[in-house]
Order: structure tokens, then C-alpha cells, then sequence
């Protein structure tokens, strides 16, 4: 018997962004009927805004999230193995980056399964594009330390880095503004800070100065998905 395939779902950072999935992935996406998701509810959203006389009711969803007991991981591509194709939807943006989806791709690659990534938005790679950063050289780290002390540790290491690196990072939405506290607290004046947050929405915010200018600026972030990147503005000199 011939196996599935796995499809890598983008999913739009926003429900109200304008940019969606493209003609050919929604193709596809409209012959599948089996979907592994963080979270049903906006799964079925997204499929339902992007297409709305898709046949939900008839599809089969798996919850793969941080609570996700590792024996059901081990079961969810049954039905890529029986022949059936299935889909990996992020909650937001590319599955698998800062997202739990490579545990089902390091699956399929163990039982030779064929995976095909559709093409969407990364709020990580919309980040360092908007920020003057180097976009060369950089490093994604995920969430930082909730404890103060390992945070600012870990501040001051992703600081010293940022002078050859970019330093990429992100936050709970609701600790948005501590983290940003944090940040002005330990780092110097000079060092470059991006704050890329609800990227592809209505209320999309971007910004890049130095540390002393965020100072003085209160950024609308608070409850809003954000990027936070450390790093030197790029020189105009060549």
C-alpha cells in the first residue's frame, strides 16, 4: 500500500490579515480530511473563513500541543501510513518553527514518509526582515527565563551575542510589557532592539531604535503576539 503524505500548513498570523493561503495550497488543503492542530476551534476557523463550504464535519482532528501525551504522538500518522494524506496546521504562522509540529515531521521521516511544506508567513522571518538587522547571521531562541534572575542572565548573554548576531526571542503576549521592562532595565543604551508585534493585522506595530529611545516610548504590545529582536542597525556604507 502506497503511504500519504504530510502537508505542512501555514495558517495566517491574523484572522483579519489580508494575506491568506495562495490558490494552489488551498487545492490541496480542500482534499484533505484528516488535520493534527494545536487547537480545534481555530483550526476550524481558519478552514472555515478560507473556505466556506469546506466539509469540517467530515474531517478528523488531532490536538498536538505542550499537554499532548507522548504515546498519542506516536499513533497520529496512522492514516498517512494506511495511504491517507494529512495536514499539520500551525496555530499561527509555519508549523514547526517555535511551534510543536517537528515531533510529527521527525516521525514521518522515520517511517519514510513523503512531507510537502506549503508556503505562508512566518512572523519570525516577517520580524527580522522589517527590523535593519542583519539578516545574515542570527539566531532564533524562543522564549526566554520567567525568573528574574536566569532572564536577566539571559538578557546580558543574548546582548553580547547581538554585536555579530541577531538575537531573536518571544514572550506570552500577556508578559509582553515585562519583558520589554526587562530589556530596558539590563541592556545598554547603544544596543539596537526591534519590537515586531500583531504582524499581517489591522494594529500591526513595527519599530527599531536603540535602547535609550525606547526609553521614552510606551509600544502597543500588551496582549499582542510579538517578536523581540537585539542586534545593530545595518551600515548604508559599502
Amino acid at each position: 500500500m502506497n503511504k500519504g503524505k504530510l502537508y505542512l500548513i501555514p495558517v495566517p498570523l491574523s484572522i483579519d490579515s489580508p494575506f491568506g493561503w495562495d490558490a494552489y495550497s488551498l487545492s490541496i488543503i480542500s482534499q484533505i480530511r484528516h488535520f493534527i492542530v494545536e487547537e480545534i476551534r481555530t483550526a476550524r476557523k481558519f478552514l472555515r473563513i478560507a473556505m466556506p463550504t469546506f466539509p469540517i464535519d467530515e474531517c478528523n482532528f488531532q490536538i498536538l500541543n505542550e499537554h499532548t501525551p507522548n504515546e498519542n504522538i506516536d499513533h497520529m500518522l496512522e492514516e498517512v501510513i494506511e495511504g491517507q494524506d494529512i495536514g499539520l496546521m500551525s496555530e499561527a504562522g509555519v508549523p514547526c518553527i517555535a511551534d510543536p509540529g517537528a515531533y510529527i515531521v521527525a516521525l514521518a521521516h522515520r517511517h519514510n514518509i513523503r512531507i510537502i511544506p506549503l508556503s505562508g508567513s512566518s512572523s519570525i522571518i516577517l520580524a527580522l526582515a522589517s527590523s535593519g538587522f542583519n539578516g545574515q547571521n542570527f539566531c532564533f531562541n524562543g522564549y526566554l527565563p520567567i525568573e528574574k534572575n536566569a532572564r536577566k542572565q539571559h538578557i546580558l548573554e543574548l546582548e553580547q551575542r547581538s554585536r555579530h548576531q541577531t538575537q531573536i526571542f518571544m514572550e506570552t503576549p500577556y508578559r509582553n510589557l515585562k519583558l520589554y521592562s526587562s530589556l530596558l532595565q539590563f541592556c545598554q543604551p547603544q544596543t539596537g532592539l526591534c519590537i515586531a508585534a500583531g504582524l499581517l493585522s489591522s494594529n500591526e506595530f513595527i519599530r527599531t531604535m536603540e535602547i535609550e529611545h525606547w526609553r521614552n516610548f510606551s509600544p502597543p504590545i500588551h496582549k499582542i503576539p510579538a517578536i523581540f529582536l537585539l542586534g545593530n542597525m545595518m551600515s548604508i556604507s559599502r
